[in-house]
């Protein structure tokens, strides 16, 4: 299977105002040389290997909480603040632990004020586990997936028609130089980024990304995760050069190394067929 890869020039206009100087990125993107795609890119697709190895990926990053034993000089945990005795047997009363010195019930979790009943334990395991073959499997599918319009269309992807998929970026050249797309040179190279990706027809998809966020409901937003973006383009790269860094800082623009690429990088919540963008290099180190 062969697909053609989008060479990008970049022309910079730079045009002086009172105000400053203001520099305009225009790239134009043109048909390249054919690249030869792996085999991963041609395998069948299997929602429930993708569903499975995701949920193993995210279960294995679970950090495991619970009420933590009363050590020491550290705070006890809730419901174990008072001093108890039990009063023992013989006395006609519920043999309960009581507040030292009254009548008052402590600790018990049917006792006002008391500990939780069966709360949760530090020592669960959370993680899960997933065959090398059947991870192996399920990040090819969600490659293949990757490849169908019609599957990212469905995710909520917002693309140009003229668009072909899979997307591969060839070279990149800039007032005449030729560099290698993920070695452009660092200069505004944020903006260079968007640019590349309006030229190619996946500018509707940031601006979707972007006018997107939102704040989170809840306690969520207390603890690091304030915000809540949605989830745009996908860069797959060889090396984490130029290329990648630009593209570190866009709203919902993820960067994944072909090396490390996995299910959960091409299809977040087990939704397979995410916007993808790949680059030459790391066609050739998938294989």
């Amino acid at each position: 299977m062969k697909v053609k890869t989008y060479e990008l020039t970049n022309t910079i206009e730079v045009e002086e105002l009172e105000a400053g100087i203001i520099i305009d990125y225009s790239i134009e993107a043109a048909d390249g040389k054919n690249v030869t795609l792996p085999g991963a890119f041609e395998s069948d697709f299997r929602p429930d290997l993708i569903r499975r190895a995701v949920h193993s990926s995210r279960a294995n990053r679970r950090q495991p909480y619970g009420h933590r034993e009363h050590v020491g000089k550290r705070a006890p945990q809730p419901g174990m603040k008072h001093s108890v005795e039990w009063w023992g047997k013989g006395r006609g009363v519920s043999r309960i632990m009581r507040k030292s010195g009254a009548r008052t019930g402590a600790q018990n979790p049917h006792t006002r004020g008391g500990r939780r009943a069966h709360g949760p334990m530090v020592q669960k395991e959370w993680g899960q586990k997933l065959n090398t073959k059947e991870a192996n499997a399920a990040r090819d599918s969600a490659i293949a997936a990757t490849a169908d319009s019609e599957m990212v269309a469905s995710r909520g992807h917002k693309f140009g028609d003229n668009v072909r998929f899979p997307i591969v970026l060839g070279g990149y050249s800039e007032d005449g130089e030729k560099y290698d797309v993920e070695s452009l040179p660092l200069e505004k190279a944020t903006k260079k980024f968007i640019a590349m990706m309006e030229s190619i027809g996946l500018g509707d998809d940031l601006s979707r990304a972007n006018d997107g966020r939102s704040i989170r409901a809840g306690k969520g937003k207390m603890r690091g995760r304030r915000r809540r973006t949605p989830r745009s383009i996908l860069l797959v790269v060889a090396q984490r050069d130029a290329l990648a860094k630009a593209a570190r800082n866009v709203p919902g623009v993820d960067v994944a190394v072909a090396k490390d690429l996995c299910a959960e990088d091409l299809a977040p919540g087990g939704d397979a067929g995410r916007l993808t963008v790949w680059t030459k290099s790391a066609i050739e180190a998938l294989e």
